[in-house]
């Protein structure tokens, strides 16, 4: 069970800091429920504490971020092509739902290699792949944000910093 003033990441909202613990039904003691307070988004949601629909587990440590940042550059990725949109968002989805960060890192990358590819053939990059770049990438720079203890837009800057200075040793 979480603690108050635990920050975790809450299915895709993203990462929440646990406001409270309460009973919801106070005849019912073993009805307990978090309130969390989403740190990028403007809501406040309360949950039961054995939720077993969402998915719920503490914000990776500094120390793990570092090491994902630093296996980026041994990630291997293809992009994603299928002309059915609903496969590729179905796809797309199932990563999403995996609340993994080295998953959404190897999203992210897939995605950006297929539209560095679709750019190559002078092409653009279609709405689903742009819809889910963007969510993956909120997911995860949304974590690295709070285990780097750093703005969330200075992420993208962090990690492109982080990754030369390894080029350079």
């Amino acid at each position: 069970m979480y603690q108050v003033g635990d920050l975790i990441v809450y299915g895709s909202t993203g990462v929440c800091t646990v406001e409270e613990i309460s009973l919801r039904d106070p005849l019912k003691k073993d009805h307990l429920y978090y309130i969390l307070r989403p740190l990028f988004q403007n809501c406040v949601i309360s949950t039961p504490v054995h939720n077993d629909k969402v998915s719920m587990r503490p914000v990776i440590s500094g120390k793990e971020a570092e090491c994902l940042i630093d296996r980026i550059p041994s990630i291997q990725v293809e992009g994603c092509y299928d002309k059915a949109m609903w496969k590729l968002s179905a796809y797309y989805e199932s990563i999403l739902k995996e609340h993994n960060c080295l998953q959404l890192v190897k999203l992210t990358m897939s995605i950006y290699a297929k539209k560095q590819d679709m750019e190559a053939h002078k092409r653009k990059l279609g709405a689903v792949d742009e819809r889910f770049l963007h969510r993956a990438e909120d997911l995860l720079f949304e974590e690295l944000s709070v285990a780097l203890d750093i703005p969330k837009e200075d992420v993208p800057g962090y990690i492109s910093q982080r990754l030369s200075n390894d080029v350079n040793l």
